[in-house]
Protein backbone atom coordinates (compact mmCIF):
# COMPACT_ATOMS: atom_id res chain seq x y z
CA UNK A 1 0.00 0.00 0.00
CA UNK A 2 1.30 3.49 -0.83
CA UNK A 3 2.12 5.65 2.17
CA UNK A 4 0.34 8.86 3.18
CA UNK A 5 2.19 10.97 0.61
CA UNK A 6 1.79 8.52 -2.27
CA UNK A 7 5.18 6.83 -2.18
CA UNK A 8 5.28 3.20 -3.25
CA UNK A 9 6.50 0.54 -0.87
CA UNK A 10 6.78 -2.38 -3.29
CA UNK A 11 7.44 -2.52 -7.05
CA UNK A 12 7.56 -5.52 -9.39
CA UNK A 13 9.31 -5.26 -12.76
CA UNK A 14 8.61 -8.11 -15.19
CA UNK A 15 11.44 -7.79 -17.68
CA UNK A 16 13.89 -7.15 -14.88
CA UNK A 17 16.76 -5.97 -17.07
CA UNK A 18 14.67 -3.70 -19.32
CA UNK A 19 16.18 -0.23 -19.63
CA UNK A 20 12.72 1.29 -19.95
CA UNK A 21 11.36 -0.71 -17.04
CA UNK A 22 14.29 0.20 -14.78
CA UNK A 23 13.91 3.87 -15.72
CA UNK A 24 10.25 3.69 -14.65
CA UNK A 25 11.24 2.04 -11.35
CA UNK A 26 13.75 4.82 -10.71
CA UNK A 27 11.18 7.49 -11.53
CA UNK A 28 8.61 6.30 -8.99
CA UNK A 29 8.50 8.01 -5.58
CA UNK A 30 9.51 5.30 -3.10
CA UNK A 31 9.66 4.96 0.66
CA UNK A 32 13.03 4.48 2.36
CA UNK A 33 12.12 0.85 3.05
CA UNK A 34 10.79 0.09 -0.45
CA UNK A 35 11.38 -3.32 -2.01
CA UNK A 36 11.86 -3.86 -5.74
CA UNK A 37 11.45 -7.28 -7.36
CA UNK A 38 13.07 -7.93 -10.75
CA UNK A 39 11.67 -10.87 -12.73
CA UNK A 40 13.21 -12.01 -16.00
CA UNK A 41 15.41 -14.53 -17.81
CA UNK A 42 18.72 -12.62 -17.75
CA UNK A 43 20.02 -13.19 -14.24
CA UNK A 44 23.49 -11.61 -14.78
CA UNK A 45 21.88 -8.45 -16.16
CA UNK A 46 19.35 -8.42 -13.33
CA UNK A 47 22.13 -8.87 -10.76
CA UNK A 48 23.87 -5.81 -12.19
CA UNK A 49 20.61 -3.86 -12.16
CA UNK A 50 19.94 -4.95 -8.57
CA UNK A 51 23.39 -3.81 -7.46
CA UNK A 52 22.83 -0.43 -9.10
CA UNK A 53 19.43 0.00 -7.41
CA UNK A 54 20.89 -0.90 -4.02
CA UNK A 55 23.68 1.61 -4.60
CA UNK A 56 21.01 4.21 -5.38
CA UNK A 57 19.32 3.59 -2.05
CA UNK A 58 16.67 0.93 -2.66
CA UNK A 59 16.35 -0.89 0.66
CA UNK A 60 15.80 -4.39 -0.74
CA UNK A 61 15.97 -5.84 -4.24
CA UNK A 62 14.78 -9.38 -4.99
CA UNK A 63 15.37 -11.37 -8.17
CA UNK A 64 12.99 -13.97 -9.61
CA UNK A 65 13.80 -16.08 -12.67
CA UNK A 66 11.11 -15.84 -15.34
CA UNK A 67 11.29 -17.01 -18.95
CA UNK A 68 8.25 -16.20 -21.09
CA UNK A 69 9.20 -19.04 -23.46
CA UNK A 70 9.35 -21.71 -20.74
CA UNK A 71 6.17 -23.83 -20.51
CA UNK A 72 4.34 -23.73 -17.17
CA UNK A 73 5.61 -22.34 -13.91
CA UNK A 74 4.00 -18.93 -14.31
CA UNK A 75 1.78 -19.35 -11.25
CA UNK A 76 4.81 -20.01 -9.06
CA UNK A 77 6.63 -17.02 -10.54
CA UNK A 78 3.66 -14.75 -9.84
CA UNK A 79 3.31 -16.02 -6.28
CA UNK A 80 6.99 -15.39 -5.56
CA UNK A 81 7.21 -12.06 -7.36
CA UNK A 82 4.05 -10.69 -5.73
CA UNK A 83 4.92 -11.84 -2.20
CA UNK A 84 5.39 -8.23 -1.06
CA UNK A 85 2.00 -7.06 -2.42
CA UNK A 86 3.32 -4.67 -5.09
CA UNK A 87 1.86 -1.18 -5.36
CA UNK A 88 3.08 -0.94 -8.96
CA UNK A 89 3.72 -3.76 -11.42
CA UNK A 90 5.57 -2.91 -14.63
CA UNK A 91 5.49 -5.41 -17.50
CA UNK A 92 8.32 -4.40 -19.80
CA UNK A 93 9.33 -7.64 -21.44
CA UNK A 94 10.28 -7.02 -25.05
CA UNK A 95 12.09 -8.81 -27.86
CA UNK A 96 12.38 -7.28 -31.32
CA UNK A 97 13.89 -10.33 -32.99
CA UNK A 98 14.88 -10.53 -36.65
CA UNK A 99 11.95 -10.01 -38.99
CA UNK A 100 13.71 -11.44 -42.04
CA UNK A 101 14.62 -14.57 -40.10
CA UNK A 102 11.08 -14.84 -38.72
CA UNK A 103 9.74 -14.92 -42.29
CA UNK A 104 11.77 -18.07 -42.97
CA UNK A 105 11.99 -19.77 -39.58
CA UNK A 106 8.76 -20.66 -37.74
CA UNK A 107 10.61 -21.06 -34.44
CA UNK A 108 12.10 -17.58 -34.73
CA UNK A 109 8.64 -16.15 -35.39
CA UNK A 110 7.16 -18.10 -32.48
CA UNK A 111 9.87 -16.80 -30.12
CA UNK A 112 8.97 -13.20 -30.94
CA UNK A 113 5.29 -13.91 -30.27
CA UNK A 114 6.00 -15.91 -27.10
CA UNK A 115 8.19 -13.27 -25.44
CA UNK A 116 6.04 -10.28 -26.40
CA UNK A 117 2.59 -11.80 -25.96
CA UNK A 118 1.76 -15.47 -25.45
CA UNK A 119 4.13 -16.07 -22.55
CA UNK A 120 2.90 -12.94 -20.77
CA UNK A 121 -0.81 -13.80 -20.81
CA UNK A 122 -0.77 -16.25 -17.87
CA UNK A 123 1.50 -13.90 -15.94
CA UNK A 124 -0.83 -10.95 -16.52
CA UNK A 125 -3.83 -13.01 -15.45
CA UNK A 126 -2.03 -14.11 -12.29
CA UNK A 127 -0.84 -10.61 -11.45
CA UNK A 128 -4.31 -9.17 -12.04
CA UNK A 129 -5.79 -11.71 -9.62
CA UNK A 130 -3.16 -10.84 -7.01
CA UNK A 131 -3.81 -7.11 -7.35
CA UNK A 132 -7.58 -7.70 -7.26
CA UNK A 133 -7.17 -9.65 -4.01
CA UNK A 134 -5.11 -6.80 -2.55
CA UNK A 135 -7.74 -4.29 -3.59
CA UNK A 136 -5.13 -1.84 -4.82
CA UNK A 137 -2.22 -1.46 -7.22
CA UNK A 138 -1.28 -0.11 -10.64
CA UNK A 139 -0.37 -2.36 -13.57
CA UNK A 140 1.78 -0.69 -16.24
CA UNK A 141 2.13 -2.64 -19.50
CA UNK A 142 4.58 -1.63 -22.21
CA UNK A 143 2.95 -1.82 -25.63
CA UNK A 144 4.23 0.07 -28.70
CA UNK A 145 2.99 2.17 -31.59
CA UNK A 146 4.30 -0.66 -33.81
CA UNK A 147 1.21 -2.58 -32.76
CA UNK A 148 -1.15 0.08 -34.02
CA UNK A 149 -0.53 -0.90 -37.64
CA UNK A 150 2.31 -3.42 -38.13
CA UNK A 151 4.77 -2.56 -40.88
CA UNK A 152 6.85 -4.77 -43.14
CA UNK A 153 10.09 -4.14 -41.23
CA UNK A 154 8.79 -5.58 -37.94
CA UNK A 155 5.31 -6.98 -38.46
CA UNK A 156 5.83 -10.08 -36.29
CA UNK A 157 6.88 -7.93 -33.34
CA UNK A 158 4.11 -5.43 -34.09
CA UNK A 159 1.48 -8.17 -34.30
CA UNK A 160 2.59 -9.68 -30.99
CA UNK A 161 2.48 -6.29 -29.28
CA UNK A 162 -0.93 -5.61 -30.81
CA UNK A 163 -2.16 -8.80 -29.15
CA UNK A 164 -0.66 -7.74 -25.83
CA UNK A 165 -2.22 -4.28 -26.15
CA UNK A 166 -5.70 -5.68 -26.87
CA UNK A 167 -5.46 -8.24 -24.08
CA UNK A 168 -4.33 -5.61 -21.57
CA UNK A 169 -7.19 -3.27 -22.47
CA UNK A 170 -9.65 -6.11 -21.97
CA UNK A 171 -8.00 -7.00 -18.67
CA UNK A 172 -8.28 -3.37 -17.58
CA UNK A 173 -12.02 -3.41 -18.27
CA UNK A 174 -12.38 -6.58 -16.19
CA UNK A 175 -10.67 -4.84 -13.26
CA UNK A 176 -13.03 -1.85 -13.15
CA UNK A 177 -14.23 -1.28 -9.61
CA UNK A 178 -11.56 -3.52 -8.06
CA UNK A 179 -9.26 -0.73 -6.94
CA UNK A 180 -6.68 -1.78 -9.53
CA UNK A 181 -5.61 0.64 -12.26
CA UNK A 182 -4.06 -0.29 -15.59
CA UNK A 183 -1.89 1.91 -17.81
CA UNK A 184 -1.11 0.88 -21.39
CA UNK A 185 2.04 2.61 -22.65
CA UNK A 186 2.58 3.03 -26.41
CA UNK A 187 6.02 4.48 -27.02
CA UNK A 188 7.51 5.05 -30.42
CA UNK A 189 11.15 4.30 -31.19
CA UNK A 190 13.04 4.22 -27.87
CA UNK A 191 16.83 4.44 -27.97
CA UNK A 192 17.92 1.36 -26.00
CA UNK A 193 20.26 -1.61 -26.39
CA UNK A 194 17.46 -3.45 -28.22
CA UNK A 195 17.28 -0.78 -30.93
CA UNK A 196 20.96 0.28 -30.99
CA UNK A 197 21.51 -1.38 -34.39
CA UNK A 198 18.61 0.50 -35.99
CA UNK A 199 18.37 4.01 -37.41
CA UNK A 200 16.23 6.11 -35.02
CA UNK A 201 12.75 6.76 -36.36
CA UNK A 202 11.03 10.17 -36.29
CA UNK A 203 9.86 11.21 -32.81
CA UNK A 204 12.31 8.81 -31.17
CA UNK A 205 12.62 9.05 -27.40
CA UNK A 206 14.60 7.77 -24.40
CA UNK A 207 13.85 5.46 -21.45
CA UNK A 208 13.92 8.43 -19.06
CA UNK A 209 11.31 10.32 -21.08
CA UNK A 210 9.09 7.24 -21.15
CA UNK A 211 9.54 6.95 -17.37
CA UNK A 212 8.51 10.58 -16.89
CA UNK A 213 5.40 10.05 -19.00
CA UNK A 214 4.47 6.92 -17.04
CA UNK A 215 4.89 8.67 -13.68
CA UNK A 216 2.61 11.47 -14.90
CA UNK A 217 0.06 8.95 -16.22
CA UNK A 218 -0.06 7.17 -12.88
CA UNK A 219 -0.61 10.47 -11.04
CA UNK A 220 -3.36 11.53 -13.46
CA UNK A 221 -5.06 8.16 -13.67
CA UNK A 222 -4.52 7.91 -17.43
CA UNK A 223 -5.37 4.59 -19.07
CA UNK A 224 -3.51 4.78 -22.39
CA UNK A 225 -0.54 7.01 -23.22
CA UNK A 226 1.64 7.59 -26.28
CA UNK A 227 5.26 8.66 -25.86
CA UNK A 228 5.87 11.24 -27.18
CA UNK A 229 2.28 12.46 -27.14
CA UNK A 230 2.31 13.59 -30.77
CA UNK A 231 2.28 9.92 -31.81
CA UNK A 232 -1.37 9.70 -30.82
CA UNK A 233 -2.21 11.99 -33.75
CA UNK A 234 0.39 10.54 -36.12
CA UNK A 235 -1.02 7.05 -35.63
CA UNK A 236 -4.57 8.33 -36.05
CA UNK A 237 -3.58 9.36 -39.57
CA UNK A 238 -1.54 6.23 -40.33
CA UNK A 239 -4.33 3.89 -39.20
CA UNK A 240 -6.57 5.29 -41.92
CA UNK A 241 -4.11 5.44 -44.79
CA UNK A 242 -5.08 3.22 -47.73
CA UNK A 243 -2.99 0.05 -47.78
CA UNK A 244 -1.44 1.00 -51.13
CA UNK A 245 -0.06 4.21 -49.58
CA UNK A 246 0.88 2.66 -46.26
CA UNK A 247 3.10 0.07 -47.96
CA UNK A 248 5.07 2.81 -49.68
CA UNK A 249 6.20 4.35 -46.39
CA UNK A 250 9.89 3.81 -45.59
CA UNK A 251 10.51 0.84 -43.30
Amino acid sequence: MRDAVGRVQSVLLVGGSSEIGLAIVRGLPRTESAVVCLAGPDRPDMERAADALRHEGVARVEIVDFDACAPGGQAEVVATACADEPDVVIVATGYLGDQQLAERDPEAAARIVDINFRGLVPVLVGIAQRLRSQGHGTLVVMSTVAGERPRLANYTYGAAKAGLDAFTRGLAASLDGSGVRVVVVRPGFVRTRMTAHLKPAPFSTTPDKVAQAVATAIDRGSRIIWVPGILRWVMMVLRHLPESLFRRLPG
